[in-house]
């Protein structure tokens, strides 16, 4: 368990330094190469080749993605996985001591959210190697016991039972760093043979590529295709490696690194092996295609461009402020289909795309006014004083995500139209801090939309970091910015009120986002009535 809770902490950690950026590392890959380098450079970051997998499907529901590129990159984050699994194997715990007091250091002491954020990375790399001891010193009494010989014998004659049980260890586990991490731990220590861990860390592929085929089985078909056609590459090729592998004799360069170190190539050798696949790998889309047609949504039917209110509950407040719950989120949800293309328009502007967009704003200003109307019609000597509370503030983070919608139709739509209008061009850098800007903003959205529906205490404080996260970045991009100028950069001057009126909207939109984080956590008791000095003469007494 603290071996599955450091793999997570360490990829909690990185996702939350890194948000949204994700989305442009992985949608802006060209071949299928540079498409499976960058899948080997996200799995190590992330610490899982399922989460990788899991966010290609989700770039290629959206559209974002084409078949092939997305196979390559999970194909890619196979492969790092089982590099990061060399790497984690080493002898590190001279490392763990010094680890912990940074990352402990960082996390607890530290103000700033990226430092923290480092800091939950460092403590749980230094978790990791806590429990791999942990493991390695509990196999060493059982290895004596009289059971786990009797299953080692077992396993080691029975490889299809390995295989199945190593596919079914990683599947539960939801790790497949962590399940081969205890396999190379098991065969170092003796209490398995080489042979059955084997046939065990071959099934750990097959059950990490059953990950993600099951996490996504709600998405867009299009979506769901690529983990299956992944599990199909990989599923398949782990079944003939089983029985290659277990046939024929270890070579002996490789039986002579040690036990240990000889599983851990193997399961590299396998994974790149699989890269062999990526030239051919286009032709599992039409057979995919067919299995999961595209479900073409007729706007009527689409739950996004459908209320969510339904005004014969409105006698029944419990219900109707559920209701008025789910129409909050569906217009986060329109907010968020406006604000996610726009530095997409800044690079390639297109009239008729910035059209579309402004008519989504037009349904964020209905969703409001419904939702005015129908906190009117509930019958308020119905409501608590507590209902009436979450009314109040549902409604007014309707009227905040209006203004939201508002920065993106009146200020950053026509600030990219203006840009390409007036043919100005962003300096490389100043494009770049936008982008970062609006990742983070896009990644501050997306916690929002999951506190509307949790209350979570923690996920708020987040968010209101997050908050001061963004105008940190503001205020630096602006920095930056004013310094290109004074060193006469003729772009930055050209462009200089396109940046800083969009470093200014977007956080203008993010502070609007965040809003949703005060009543929760002033409900909470985490939130100070006011930050100015209560007594003037004390303070200057002091």
């Amino acid at each position: 368990m603290l071996l599955l809770f450091a793999v997570r902490m360490v990829r909690t950690g990185i996702e939350r330094v890194f948000g949204a950026s994700f989305r442009r590392y992985v949608t802006n890959t060209g071949n299928t190469v540079t498409a499976a380098t960058t899948g080997l450079f996200l799995a190590i970051v992330l610490q899982s080749s399922a989460a990788v997998a899991l966010l290609v499907a989700g770039f290629a529901g959206a559209g974002s993605l084409e078949f092939v590129t997305g196979v390559a990159i999970i194909l890619g984050a196979d492969l790092g996985s089982a590099l990061l699994i060399q790497v984690l194997s080493f002898d590190l715990e001279w490392l763990t001591p010094a680890l912990l007091a940074i990352g402990g250091g960082l996390y607890i002491k530290s103000d700033q959210q990226k430092l923290r954020q480092t800091g939950r990375i460092i403590l749980g790399i230094a978790f990791i190697l806590v429990s791999l001891r942990f493991l390695r010193e509990t196999m060493i009494p059982i290895r004596e016991s009289d059971f786990l010989p009797s299953v080692a014998a077992y396993l080691s004659n029975d490889h299809l039972t390995a295989f199945i049980a190593g596919a079914i260890l990683t599947f539960i586990m939801h790790s497949s760093v962590a399940a081969i991490l205890m396999c190379v731990t098991f065969v170092s220590v003796g209490a398995l043979p080489l042979s059955a861990t084997i046939a065990l860390v071959l099934g750990a592929n097959l059950g990490s590529a059953l990950i993600p085929v099951w996490l996504s089985r709600g998405m867009k078909n299009e979506a769901r295709r690529l983990p299956l056609a992944n599990l199909l590459i990989r599923g398949a090729a782990a079944i003939v490696a089983l029985f290659v592998v277990t046939r024929l004799p270890m070579p002996q360069w490789v039986l002579s690194w040690g036990d240990a170190q000889a599983l851990i190539i193997v399961h590299i050798l396998f994974n790149c092996t699989l890269m062999l696949a990526l030239p051919v790998c286009g032709l599992l889309n039409k057979p995919l295609s067919s299995m999961l047609p595209e479900v073409v949504n007729i706007e009527q039917d689409n739950p996004v461009l459908r209320t969510a209110l339904d005004a014969s509950v409105t006698g029944k407040p419990q219900q109707a402020i559920a209701c008025l719950r789910r129409e909050v989120l569906r217009m986060a949800q329109l907010v968020e289909n406006m604000v996610t293309p726009v530095m997409q328009l800044y690079d390639e502007f297109d009239l008729s795309r910035m059209r579309a967009l402004r008519d989504q704003d037009a349904k964020v200003n209905l969703a409001l006014n419904d939702i005015k109307r129908y906190v009117a019609s509930i019958p308020d000597n119905s409501m608590s004083d507590e209902q009436r509370n979450q009314t109040r503030e549902l409604t007014e983070y309707a009227i905040a995500l209006e203004t939201a919608g508002d920065i993106v139709g009146k200020q950053l739509l026509t600030l990219a139209q203006e840009k390409s209008e007036d043919g100005v061009r962003l300096s490389r850098e100043g494009s770049e801090e936008l982008a970062v800007m609006h990742d983070s903003l896009l990644s501050n959205l997306t916690l929002a939309m999951n506190l509307l529906v949790s209350d979570d205490l923690d996920s708020a404080r987040l968010l209101l970091e997050q908050k001061a996260e963004m105008v940190r970045l503001e205020r630096t991009s602006r920095k930056k910015h004013l310094k290109r100028l004074s060193d006469g950069s003729a772009v930055s001057f050209d462009s200089s009120n396109i940046h800083l009126e969009t470093l200014r909207s977007l956080n203008e939109f993010n502070s609007r986002v965040a809003t949703l984080a005060y009543p929760i956590l002033y409900r909470g008791g985490q939130l100070l009535e006011t930050r100015l000095i209560e007594n003037l003469d004390d303070a200057n007494t002091s």
